[in-house]
């Protein structure tokens, strides 16, 4: 891991040719990233940014205004320039070949982060009508949700971390958030309930013997949402943030890191058996209504 730099909020640089995909309607606009997904937002209120390119041309689209009084967003920029490796200060990262694992720190990329997991809950509905509807409030919510976990208002975490994989710089490149994100997991830090020996223990025991007081001292951490574009799929992504969620785990103190996979989801269980995780036969029941296993890795 290498902490460098310094935070720079916004900047202005020329952009390299974009090719952006709109296709606005009365309340909703889509934003068309290189991996082909679309990225579709609703909004009563639009304002339009301009953005120029290397051979003079100005690409318009919409941005989302705050305006909107059934359902605020922060002001998302969607050609918003990923910052550069330099202008992360303090971040804990890990490099992998044409990729790089590090913490989410602008609201585009919790955005798209919310989006990834958006279209990995759909993926095998795609056939849905009004699928994309679907898609977009999943996102609006987990976006919601995200901020929260990440801000400490979210009461069964004591912290949480949302990390993304992005693409490396390349020379004489700057790409956009929604071109650069291409990975997201979360991490949290999480005590167990007085009695407890994994995660979720008590809820299979009778209420009466269930202690609502967290055990002080005893700490772990878990893992969850991990997706990847499915453009970018196959080329150690996941693997990585695996990896990089172990770290700071492991930095943070903590001794076991837990995961919950679903019974059917064999890639996914081979993907964390790689990293080092293991069943926690006690916490698995695969006839059990939940249809999830439980494995962990001692840190």
């Amino acid at each position: 891991m290498d902490l460098t730099g310094t935070f720079v909020p916004q900047f202005r640089v020329r952009l390299p040719q974009i090719t952006w995909a709109l296709a606005i309607h009365t309340k909703k606009f889509r934003v068309s990233s290189s991996f082909g997904e679309t990225f579709p937002v609703s909004y009563s209120r639009l304002k339009s940014l301009e953005v120029h390119c290397d051979h003079d041309q100005s690409i318009r689209h919409s941005a989302v205004s705050k305006s909107d009084s059934s359902s605020w967003l922060p002001e998302l920029s969607f050609n918003r320039l990923q910052l550069s490796e330099s202008e992360y200060c303090g971040l804990q990262r890990r490099n992998f070949g044409r990729f790089i694992a590090r913490e989410a720190v602008l609201d585009e990329e919790y955005w798209t982060a919310a989006w990834l997991r958006a279209e990995a809950h759909w993926e095998s509905l795609s056939y849905m009508r009004h699928v994309d509807s679907f898609k977009r409030k999943h996102a609006e919510q987990e976006f919601y949700a995200l901020k929260r976990r990440c801000s400490g208002q979210e009461g069964s975490s004591l912290k949480c971390f949302c990390f993304v994989a992005v693409k490396k710089e390349e020379k004489n490149v700057r790409r956009t958030v929604l071109n650069s994100v291409v990975g997201t997991l979360d991490l949290s830090i999480r005590q167990y309930l007085q009695g407890e020996t994994y995660p979720g223990e008590l809820k299979r025991l009778c209420a009466v013997l269930a202690s609502p007081d967290p055990f002080d001292a005893h700490k772990y951490a878990y893992i969850a949402n991990v997706c990847v574009s499915k453009f970018a799929r196959r080329q150690g992504i996941a693997l990585n943030m695996l990896y990089l969620a172990t770290d700071v785990a492991t930095i943070t103190g903590l001794k076991q890191l837990f995961v919950h996979v679903n019974v059917d989801n064999k890639p996914a269980q081979e993907l964390y058996k790689k990293a080092g995780f293991k069943m926690v036969e006690a916490a698995s029941f695969p006839l059990s209504k939940d249809q999830r296993l439980l494995m962990s890795v001692e840190l």
